[in-house]
C-alpha cells in the first residue's frame, strides 16, 4: 500500500472497487439486530451510457449509504435498470434501419431478442460506470424492470386496479407520436413555442347566404369536422344557431350548435369541431353526440376519410389543402401566429391529438389518497420543502393516465380477447384455453413498472418476502426535480395504494447539471461532459466531491473543470499531509496504540477540539442533506487547520528530544488522520481507503469502519482562544516581514505587549510556537513594554505585536499602513454598531448571536484604539 510522493488517482483507484465487491463489503446482511437503511437506485435506462446527471444522483446516494453503513445501519443500496420502453425500442429500431431491416420484417419474437441483446450490452456499460464511480451497490440484489419478479408485480397491480375499477379501456383523444407510433402520457409531451399560422377560412352557409369565418392552426384536421359551435350569448351568431354550413372541399353539411365552451373574444367567435383530433372538441362532441371522423393513420398520413389527400403526410396535406382553398376563394386571411406545439419527448415529432382506444388509470381516487397521506405522520418529506407544493398542485389537477403503448418492448398488457365472442379477460396469467384467445398487443407505459420500484425490487407482491419485511419502506429517494411528475408522484400514490405505507421517508431533489455558462447541456450545443472522461483525468474522488459539494438541495449545478481541478489539488494536499504524518508516525505504531491520556500540548488540545466540532458539524449537516456545507466544513478543517497549522506544529515535538511528547504527538496525528479519513470516506472513497490502509489497523477496510463520534473528553474550549491568539500573532509577524521584505530565515527582535497578565502567561507557556514560526532573535512578552520609536505594530486580540525595525522601514509608509488598518477597523465597527442599533435585529435575533456581535464590537474597538494610539506615537 505504498504512498508515492505524488498523488495519482489512476493508481490509487485501480482494482480497488473490485476488491470491495469481491469481499462483499456492500452486501446487506438483513441483520435483525441492526436498524435497516435502504436506498433503491433510480434505475437508469438501458438506452445508453450514464451522463453527469446520473453521476451526481448516484454520488449523493452513495455518500449517504456509505455513511449509514459506517454508522452501524444494515445498509442496502440496491442497483437496477429500467427497460425504458419507447426510448430503447427506438434505439434498436434505428440500429436495424441502418441495416435496412424493420421490426415488422423480424416479427415480435425475433425483434425482442434483438432488444434483449441491446439491454445486455448497455447494462454491462452501466455496471462498469457504476464501478468507476465507486458506488457501494449490493449486486446480489440487482433488479431489472422486466425481470420475472417485477413482471409479476406489474401484472398483479394491473389486475387489482382493473378489478377495483381504477383501470379502464376507452376511446379518447390521446397524445400520439406518429414517428414512434405510440400513445404518450401528458408529461411525455414537451411544449415548445413555434412560429406558425392562423388560417381564416370561409365555411359557406348551406342556404347560399354568405359564410361564417372559421379560424384554425391545423387546416388538415378540418376534413374531420362534424359541426360548428358558437357561444349562445354571442349576439353576432344568435340568429344562425340551428343553420348549416358546407364543409369546404368535402361538401359535407355541418350543423351550427350553441356551446358555452366557445370564447366570444377569441378569433371569429365561431369554431369548428373535430371530435377525433382535438381533446376539447372531443368533449364538445360528447355533449352534442357528434360523429368522430379520424382522417389520419398512425404514421401521421391522411387516410381514406381524407378524400383526395389520402396518402399525404399531414403537413404536406396542410399545404395542399390551403392552396386548394385559395383557388376556390375560401381563404379570408392567413396570420403569423406563435403558439405552443407539443413534441414527443422521445422522438421529437410533433405530437398529434388522436382518437384512439387505450387503457387508462383513473387518477382522482389515487391522487386524493396520496394527498391525504401527506397530512399524516407517514408523509413523504420533500427536501427542499418547496417541492411539496409542486407535488400537491400536480396531484390536485391530475388527469387520467394513458398507460397503454403501441410497442413491443415492455410489459405486455395482461388482457386477452376471445377470438369469436370478443369477450375481455383480465388476469395475471393467460386463460387455460389459450388457443381461443389473443392477448392485447400493447405494452404498459414504462412509468407503470417504475412506479412500483421501491417495493417490487424488495420481493413484493410476496408481502412475507424477508427483504420486503426488513428494508421497506425505504429511507430516502434521491433524484432530479425534473421527474417529480414522471416518477416521484407515481411511486407515492402506488406505494400508498398497494403497501399502505409511504415508499420512502425523504425525497431529496437536486437540480440539473448545466454547462459553466448556465446553459443546459445537450448534444446539439456540443457542451456535454462525459463523467468517465473526467474520472480518467482527475479521478472519481475529485468528480464525486465536486458534484456533492457544488450546490445546495434543489438547485442546479454548473459544471466547471477548474473546480474539479481545485478538488484534485485539495486531494493532493490531503495525500501529502497523510504521507508526512504516516512517515512521522512510523511503521511500528498502530491505530490501536493511540493513547491520548498523556500530556497534550496546546496544538494537540486545539486540533482534537476542532476535530470533534467538525465531526458534529459534518454529521448534523449530512443528516440534513446539506452536502455543500459539509464540504466547506471538511475543507476548512483539513486544509486550514490540520494541514497548515497542526502538522507544522507537530514538527516541534517530533524533532525534539522528549520521547514521551513524541509518543503523544504520534497518537494525536494518528487519531486525527484516522478520524478525518473516516469523515471523508463517503465523499472520496478511493483515496481515503488508500491512506487508511497505510495507517496500520486491525479492521479490514474503511468501508465498514465505525463512523467518527464526538468525544467530549477531548473538547478543550480554552485551547481555541489561545490558538486563535497565537495564529493571529504568527500571521501578523509574517505579514509585517513580507511588507518590509524581511525573509523568515532572518532572525529579528519581537516584542509582544500582552493585554493582561493571563494572556502574558499563556503566550509564555506557548512561546515555542512563536519561536518556531516567527524566528525571533529576541522575544519579549510583557504587559507593558517600551515601544521603540521606529517599529511596525500589529494590533491583535492578545495584544500589540511590535517589530523594532530601525533602518528597515520608512516611517511615512508605516503610518500610511496603520491608517489603512485603522480605516478597516472603523468600517468593521460601523457595521457592527449599525447592526446592534437595529431594534428589529436585537429584539428578534437569538441571544447567542447578539452576544457574538457584542464581542465583535468590543474586539474591533480594542483594535481600533490600539492602532490609533500607535499612529499618534509615530506622529509625535
Amino acid at each position: 500500500m505504498e504512498m508515492k510522493p505524488k498523488y495519482n488517482p489512476q493508481e490509487v483507484e485501480a482494482g480497488r472497487y473490485q476488491q470491495w465487491v469481491d469481499n462483499g463489503y456492500f452486501k446487506a446482511t438483513r441483520d435483525e439486530n441492526k436498524q435497516p437503511y435502504t436506498i433503491v437506485i433510480p434505475p437508469p435506462n438501458v438506452t445508453g451510457k450514464l451522463h453527469l446527471g446520473h453521476a451526481w444522483d448516484t454520488t449523493l446516494q452513495d455518500i449517504i449509504t456509505r455513511m449509514k453503513r459506517m454508522q452501524g445501519y444494515d445498509t442496502l443500496y440496491l442497483p437496477g435498470m429500467d427497460h425504458a420502453g419507447i426510448a430503447t425500442q427506438a434505439k434498436v429500431e434505428a440500429k436495424l434501419n441502418e441495416q435496412g431491416i424493420s421490426r415488422h420484417d423480424l416479427g415480435r419474437e425475433k425483434f425482442l431478442e434483438q432488444v434483449w441483446d441491446w439491454k445486455e450490452e448497455y447494462a454491462s456499460f452501466i455496471r462498469k460506470q457504476w464501478a468507476k464511480l465507486g458506488l457501494g451497490l449490493d449486486y446480489s440484489r440487482e433488479r431489472f424492470t422486466l425481470d420475472d419478479g417485477l413482471s409479476k408485480a406489474v401484472r398483479k397491480v394491473f389486475v387489482d386496479m382493473y378489478n377495483k375499477g381504477l383501470i379502464y379501456r376507452g376511446e379518447y383523444i390521446i397524445n400520439w407520436d406518429p414517428v414512434a407510433q405510440t400513445a404518450l402520457s401528458d408529461i411525455e409531451v414537451i411544449h415548445e413555442d413555434v412560429q406558425g399560422k392562423f388560417y381564416h377560412f370561409k365555411y359557406p352557409y348551406a342556404d347560399g347566404e354568405g359564410y361564417i369565418d372559421i379560424a384554425t392552426t391545423r387546416p388538415e384536421t378540418m376534413l374531420g369536422d362534424t359541426a360548428i359551435v358558437v357561444n349562445p350569448e354571442d349576439e353576432l351568431y344568435k340568429d344562425v344557431i340551428g343553420k348549416k354550413v358546407i364543409l369546404p372541399i368535402v361538401g359535407r353539411e355541418l350543423p351550427i350548435l350553441a356551446d358555452d365552451y366557445v370564447d366570444i373574444e377569441f378569433g371569429s367567435g365561431a369554431m369548428k369541431v373535430t371530435p377525433a383530433h382535438d381533446p376539447n372538441d372531443f368533449e364538445i362532441g360528447n355533449r352534442h353526440d357528434l360523429e368522430r371522423i379520424v382522417v389520419m393513420d398512425e404514421s401521421g398520413k391522411m387516410n381514406d376519410k381524407a378524400g383526395k389527400y389520402e396518402g399525404m403526410d399531414r403537413f404536406e396535406c396542410r399545404e395542399q389543402l390551403v392552396e386548394d382553398l385559395k383557388n376556390e376563394d375560401l381563404v379570408i386571411k392567413i396570420e403569423e401566429h406563435e403558439h405552443a406545439v407539443g413534441h414527443s419527448e422521445r422522438s421529437g415529432a410533433v405530437v398529434e391529438p388522436y382518437l384512439s382506444t387505450q387503457w387508462f388509470v383513473k387518477m382522482k381516487p389515487l391522487a386524493e389518497q396520496a394527498l391525504n397521506n401527506q397530512k399524516t405522520d407517514q408523509r413523504v418529506n420533500f427536501v427542499p420543502p418547496r417541492f411539496e407544493k409542486t407535488f400537491n398542485r400536480w396531484m390536485e389537477e391530475i388527469r387520467d393516465w394513458t398507460i397503454s403503448r403501441q410497442l413491443w418492448w415492455g410489459h405486455q398488457i395482461p388482457a386477452w380477447y376471445h377470438k369469436e365472442t370478443g369477450e375481455l379477460y383480465v388476469a395475471e396469467e393467460a386463460p387455460e384455453d389459450i388457443e381461443n384467445w389473443v392477448q392485447d398487443e400493447d405494452v404498459l407505459d414504462t412509468w407503470f413498472s417504475s412506479a412500483l420500484w421501491p417495493f417490487s425490487t424488495l420481493g413484493w407482491p410476496d408481502v412475507e418476502a424477508k427483504d420486503f419485511q426488513h428494508y421497506y419502506p425505504t429511507n430516502a429517494l434521491i433524484t432530479g426535480y425534473d421527474i417529480i411528475f414522471f416518477w416521484v408522484a407515481r411511486m407515492i400514490f402506488q406505494g400508498v395504494e398497494f403497501t399502505e405505507q409511504r415508499p420512502f421517508e425523504d425525497v431529496l431533489l437536486h437540480g440539473l447539471v448545466r454547462a459553466e455558462d448556465g446553459r443546459k447541456m445537450s448534444k446539439s450545443l456540443g457542451n456535454g461532459v462525459d463523467p468517465m472522461d473526467v474520472i480518467d483525468e482527475y479521478g472519481a474522488d475529485s468528480l464525486r466531491y465536486f458534484l456533492a459539494t457544488g450546490s445546495s438541495p434543489g438547485h442546479d449545478l454548473r459544471y466547471s473543470t477548474e473546480k474539479v481541478e481545485a478538488v484534485w489539488n485539495f486531494i493532493n494536499k490531503i495525500w501529502n499531509a497523510a504521507r508526512f504524518s504516516i512517515m512521522n508516525i512510523g511503521d511500528d505504531f498502530k491505530v490501536e496504540d493511540v493513547d491520548l491520556s498523556g500530556q497534550l500540548s496546546l496544538a494537540d488540545k486545539w486540533i482534537l477540539t476542532r476535530l470533534n466540532e467538525t465531526i458534529e458539524t459534518v454529521t448534523d449537516l449530512s443528516d440534513k442533506y446539506e452536502f455543500g456545507e459539509v464540504g466547506r466544513a471538511l475543507y476548512n478543517f483539513i486544509w486550514d487547520e490540520f494541514c497548515d497549522w497542526y502538522i507544522e506544529m507537530s514538527k516541534i515535538p517530533m524533532n525534539g528530544d522528549d520521547e514521551d511528547q513524541k509518543q503523544v504527538t504520534r497518537s494525536v496525528l494518528t487519531y486525527v488522520l484516522d478520524q478525518t479519513m473516516r469523515m471523508l470516506h463517503p465523499f472520496m472513497p478511493f483515496v481515503t481507503e488508500q491512506i487508511w490502509q497505510n495507517l496500520p489497523h486491525e479492521g479490514e477496510t474503511i468501508v465498514t469502519a465505525e463512523w467518527p463520534r464526538v468525544r467530549k473528553e477531548f473538547i478543550f474550549e480554552d485551547s481555541k482562544e489561545t490558538m486563535e491568539q497565537l495564529v493571529e500573532i504568527i500571521k501578523s509577524v509574517r505579514q509585517s516581514r513580507q511588507e518590509v521584505e524581511t525573509p523568515l530565515s532572518k532572525a529579528i527582535p519581537i516584542f509582544i505587549q500582552a493585554k493582561n497578565d493571563q494572556v502574558k502567561e499563556t503566550l509564555i507557556d506557548n512561546q515555542n510556537y512563536i519561536d518556531r514560526f516567527c524566528h525571533p532573535s529576541e522575544l519579549v512578552i510583557e504587559t507593558s513594554i517600551d515601544i521603540p520609536e521606529k517599529a511596525m505594530t500589529s494590533v491583535t486580540a492578545a495584544g500589540d505585536v511590535v517589530l523594532p525595525l530601525e533602518g528597515l522601514i520608512d516611517m511615512d509608509k508605516e503610518i500610511a499602513r496603520l491608517e489603512k488598518e485603522l480605516d478597516k477597523w472603523q468600517k468593521e465597527l460601523d457595521r457592527v454598531n449599525k447592526k446592534l442599533a437595529n431594534e428589529n435585529f436585537v429584539n428578534k435575533a437569538p441571544e447567542k448571536i447578539i452576544n457574538e456581535e457584542r464581542e465583535k464590537q468590543q474586539n474591533y474597538q480594542e483594535k481600533y484604539d490600539g492602532v490609533k494610539e500607535r499612529i499618534n506615537q509615530l506622529k509625535a
